[in-house]
């Protein structure tokens, strides 16, 4: 229920307020750590947990140290808020000097005081603040009036490629990839992503196992069949509780008009469920020859769709959709940590930039942009570019896997980023590449027992995120027994996996060394970091499993030039647990440009 706001609330409102104001400072913008600080005890006291609001619990919650750490040789937090408190006196002597109110850190605790700097000049700026409420209390009531239900859960099974030659295959898989991506940008439909929608390809349909499977409500499936330069597309939405048709169509069009075919499905399934039309999706007029790249480049995926994109682009330069889809298809590729494609950063950025000239409201462009600038540790801009992206399309679960993995993994945001990865996964609850990066992010949350079960649940013949060319099962499940205690249980899972013929670059050798290193096995291990001598990061690993700090580290220097995303991404595993005190770590994040 909405109603009024009290006094307390206002006062919390005003608090709120003052945290944005402070935040944006140049002492707190460019020091993310000391941010994250200040507004944990801030959100803590103005919800009323003062109780968490101590320095174990900020130590775990803040900077990323272990339940088990002991406060008496790690001073972090009562160093830390020392400078926080220099750093707020810094910034009301400045940039702050007329705000209406202070925020402070009283010395010998962590609940923060909120005091009014000038009276007077306060109350002129609360009554500012309560008409901007009131004004934004009235959009909220409007926004709720226009929005009574929560969306409309659906998913698009594949098409079925009538032709039966393999060859016509990417023609079905292509419109029904499309036929997602322009029903998600419709407001009210919370479309499953492809991976889990593609999870069911080739299996016998069973409409009402499917809706459980996809925890949807509705399904739309069909046929596609080309003949000649001719086009015949069957599609039916389907009620999934019960199996009762609530639309058909049936379409027979030249090949040229795929694209229009697309937005008639699109519009039909949005009348039918009564939905509101809101935005939709652009309507684009590419040529025949170009469309057909671009569903060839989609069918091909994202590691090897590069040059259908260009082919798509060449032969028309001004459909965004391909310049998105190329732009995809850089970040993923660049997304793995140990894939050396810094030739294809700029062509990513470029592309996805093209596509937001085109199209400012592809959401996989904006991704992709975020990625780029996650690349250079433009941290705020990739925030941005990612929040975006989830504006734009929030049942996108590529988005969420992104931004939890490639920018607040990165920066010790570890919490935030398994949030991201949990709504990543409920719009692609199939997705075995969802299930793995959840899986890592679960790990680096030292939640080891909820980590081996998503491990468990993915297919042993798995090639998914970080080395989509690899299994990953046995890696995840491996990393997820050690983490549990389960040592030799672990090496067997690790040992079992190396024994599947993996290259030498494939992280699961270092991984395997360090298990080694854990249980004494050293000359086992020894022999891993000597194989690994070109791959610097499965050296590092190892070599912390053995106790060698120092030639841990020595390894680990060899990769600063691999950029902050990479690093980043590398460091936030537990099993470099017992170097994060070690001052080198730090400085080493420091030098590739990572907050501390």
């Amino acid at each position: 229920m909405l109603g009024v706001m009290s006094i307390a609330e206002f006062e919390a409102h005003a608090a709120r307020q003052q945290l944005i104001r402070v935040l944006a400072s140049s002492g707190f913008a460019r020091n993310e750590r000391m941010a994250q600080f200040l507004r944990f005890v801030v959100e803590r006291h103005l919800t009323g947990k003062d109780s968490e609001l101590k320095e174990s619990v900020i130590a775990m919650e803040v900077f990323g140290r272990r339940p088990d750490h002991d406060l008496t040789r790690d001073s972090i937090v009562r160093t830390e808020a020392g400078r926080l408190r220099s750093r707020l006196s810094e910034y009301y002597t400045s940039e702050g000097k007329d705000d209406p109110m202070i925020i402070e850190l009283p010395k010998g605790g962590y609940v923060p005081v909120f005091r009014r700097q000038d009276e007077k000049h306060f109350r002129a700026w609360l009554a500012v603040a309560v008409a901007g409420f009131v004004v934004a209390l009235a959009v909220v009531v409007w926004w709720r009036v226009q929005r009574l239900t929560v969306p409309i859960s659906i998913a698009v099974l594949p098409f079925e490629n009538l032709s039966h030659d393999a060859g016509e295959d990417y023609l079905a898989d292509g419109l029904t990839d499309e036929l997602i991506r322009n029903l998600s940008a419709f407001e009210g439909l919370a479309p499953r992503s492809r991976t889990s929608s593609f999870a069911l390809k080739g299996k016998p349909r069973n409409i009402r196992q499917a809706g459980r499977e996809l925890a949807a409500d509705y399904i739309v499936e069909g046929s596609v069949l080309r003949s000649g330069e001719r086009l015949r597309i069957n599609a039916q939405l389907v009620r999934a509780y019960d199996d009762s048709p609530v639309w058909s169509g049936k379409y027979e069009r030249p090949a040229s008009d795929a694209l229009a075919i697309q937005d008639e499905i699109s519009r039909a399934i949005v009348n039918n469920l009564r939905v509101k039309l809101g935005r939709g999706r652009r309507h684009y007029e590419a040529s025949a020859e170009a469309y057909d790249f671009y569903l060839r480049a989609r069918a091909a995926g994202l590691i090897d769709g590069v040059g259908l994109f260009q082919q798509a682009i060449a032969k028309d330069p001004s459909f965004a959709p391909a310049y998105a889809g190329l732009a995809s298809s850089y970040a993923y590729r660049t997304g793995n940590t140990f894939n050396d494609s810094d030739q294809e950063l700029p062509k990513m950025r470029t592309a996805a930039e093209k596509a937001i000239e085109l199209d400012p409201l592809l959401p996989e462009a904006h991704s992709a942009l975020g990625m780029a600038y996650a690349r250079n540790g433009q941290w705020a801009l990739s925030e941005a570019s990612f929040r975006r992206a989830i504006e734009l399309d929030r049942n996108r679960s590529a988005t969420y896997g992104d931004l939890a993995v490639y920018v607040l993994m990165p920066q010790g945001r570890i919490r935030e980023a398994l949030h991201e990865m949990r709504m990543a996964q409920r719009s692609d609850p199939l997705s075995a590449e969802v299930r793995s990066e959840l899986a890592y992010v679960l790990l680096s949350s030292h939640l080891y027992d909820e980590a081996a079960s998503e491990c468990e649940k993915l297919p042993e013949d798995c090639r998914c995120w970080p080395a989509p060319r690899e299994p990953a099962r046995n890696e995840c499940l491996g990393r997820a027994r050690l983490g549990q205690g389960k040592l030799r249980e672990g090496i067997e899972i690790l040992a079992a996996g190396v024994a599947k013929g993996v290259p030498l670059g494939a992280p699961i050798r270092g991984y395997l060394g360090y298990a080694y290193g854990r249980v004494g096995r050293r000359d086992e291990a020894e022999r891993i970091v000597e194989l690994a001598w070109q791959f610097p990061y499965h050296q590092a690993v190892a070599l912390t499993g053995m106790g060698d700090r120092d030639r841990a580290f020595a390894a680990l220097e060899r990769l600063t030039g691999q950029g902050p995303t990479r690093v980043g991404v590398g460091l936030a595993v537990p099993e470099f647990d017992t170097l994060r005190d070690d001052s080198r770590f730090k400085a080493l994040r420091t030098e590739v440009g990572l907050p501390q």
